[in-house]
Formats: C-alpha cells, sequence, structure tokens
C-alpha cells in the first residue's frame, strides 16, 4: 500500500464511504505478507515512498510470478529489476499489466502511477551506447518514482562537443544521473559544468584493466568536481532512487 492509497482510505473512513471493519480488512495483511519463500514488506512505500522492488536475478519463474502477483494486488506500482528476457516474457504470459523493456531488462507495472512531481526534471546521461542498459534501468525507473525524465545518449568524452551542445539541458535539470564506463570520466565533466546534484553510475563496459568497472568507480570516487556522488557498479536502480529522494524533498 502506497502513502496515496493510504491517505485515500482514510478519507473514505472519515467521511463514513467505508466502515472501520472494512478498513482493517484491507490493513490485516501489514506490515508484511509472508509467502514462505518471501516475505513481501507491504510497508516499504509508506516508509521510503515507493514499494518494494523485486530482485528478478536468482528466483525461480514461479517465485517471481508469485511474488509480483501479491505485489500487484496490493494496487501499486510494481517494478521487477535485473529480469532476463525468458523470465519477462513467462511474466507477461502469467499476469496482466505488466511491461517488460528487454535492455534495461525491467518489467514493470504503472497501475496506481500519478502524474510526474517533484522540483523538476531527473536527466539521465550516458557516455556511450554500450552503457544504455543501466542508463535505462535508472530513466525507467525514475520515470515509476513519479519524476519527469529526459534523456541525453552517446555523450562520452570522446566527442565532448556532443555533450556541450546539449549544455542548456544540462542546466535546466534539477538532478542528473551520469552513467559512464571506461575510465568513467563524464561524471567529473558534467560537474563541472553545473550547480546541481550529480548521481554518478559506473557501468562494467570496459577492456580488461577496467576490471568490471571498478577503474570506473575509482575514478569517479576520485573526482575533483563538487557535488558528485557515486553508487555502486551497474546500480541504475539505485541512482533513481537517489535522484528522486533529491527531487521530492519531504514537506517541511
Amino acid at each position: 500500500m502506497e502513502r496515496r492509497q493510504l491517505a485515500e482510505l482514510l478519507t473514505a473512513v472519515q467521511r463514513g464511504e467505508c466502515s472501520i471493519d472494512a478498513a482493517l480488512a484491507r490493513l490485516r495483511g501489514m506490515p508484511f505478507e509472508d509467502l514462505g519463500f518471501a516475505r513481501l514488506d507491504h510497508h516499504r512505500a509508506l516508509r521510503n515512498g515507493f514499494p518494494e522492488v523485486i530482485l528478478g536475478e536468482g528466483k525461480s519463474p514461479e517465485q517471481l510470478i508469485a511474488i509480483a502477483e501479491r505485489m500487484a494486488a496490493a494496487g501499486g506500482r510494481v517494478l521487477v529489476t535485473r529480469l532476463a528476457p525468458e523470465g519477462g516474457e513467462r511474466l507477461l504470459a502469467a499476469l496482466p499489466g505488466f511491461e517488460y523493456h528487454p535492455t534495461p531488462r525491467l518489467a514493470l507495472r504503472r497501475a496506481g502511477s500519478a502524474p510526474p512531481t517533484g522540483r523538476g526534471t531527473v536527466l539521465v546521461v550516458s557516455a556511450g551506447t554500450a552503457d544504455l542498459p543501466v542508463a535505462e534501468e535508472a530513466a525507467l525507473s525514475a520515470e515509476l518514482m513519479g519524476n519527469r525524465v529526459e534523456r541525453v545518449y552517446d555523450v562520452g568524452v570522446a566527442g565532448l562537443h556532443r555533450l556541450l551542445e546539449r549544455r542548456e539541458q544540462l542546466w535546466a535539470a534539477a538532478v542528473l544521473i551520469v552513467v559512464a564506463g571506461m575510465e568513467g570520466a563524464l561524471p567529473s565533466v558534467v560537474g563541472g559544468l553545473v550547480d546541481r546534484p550529480v548521481i554518478a553510475v559506473p557501468t562494467s563496459v570496459g577492456y580488461g584493466t577496467s576490471l568490471g568497472g571498478l577503474a570506473a568507480l575509482l575514478g569517479m570516487l576520485n573526482t575533483c568536481a563538487a557535488g558528485v556522488v557515486v553508487v555502486n557498479i551497474d546500480n541504475g536502480f539505485g541512482a533513481a532512487a537517489a535522484a528522486t529522494r533529491i527531487n521530492h524533498p519531504p514537506p517541511a
């Protein structure tokens, strides 16, 4: 249950449109639901602003479908990350209302989504086409979390004029998620151009000494540009969650 749904339920009780017993029946499954192999945290959205996210890796198709079905029954948004195409096909065949995006390996259910809000736009910037799976994981996750999202892709430092051509878009964003592999230089460049928070995402793209993204991670952590923070390797979802909290500050 998300905050909006709980507020609607409490308002209905206050107006006499819903009985206390009926409201209690809707809440009785909280704060978690035990499926035996998983304990679903239905209070996650009330605490953190977004429902529990399902990691597709390591789960059998039957487990994944059962979890997604119960999350969907709770009536809110559902996000499944790191889901292989075969698993995406089985999920779509079993449950209506889901969509699958093969590039970022994401499945999502938009039911219950509200129009985008927040201070402004979350801009996702990627260095190269090979970084698109992580960039799109960040962009689609940020959209589902209620942000206005724009994309600027394939503007890495090997052709810096491509990035500078989009500088007005960089300056207009409220938060920037910058995704890069190889040596991971792009977030430092962007951080030197803008006065907004920059969330750097290293990817595992690169040749041998990139060490599966470790070189990019260390390069981003050692940036001399102020205002750049770094998430884990290939963690587009984590960057989207951080950007959402920046873009949606809690009420005073």
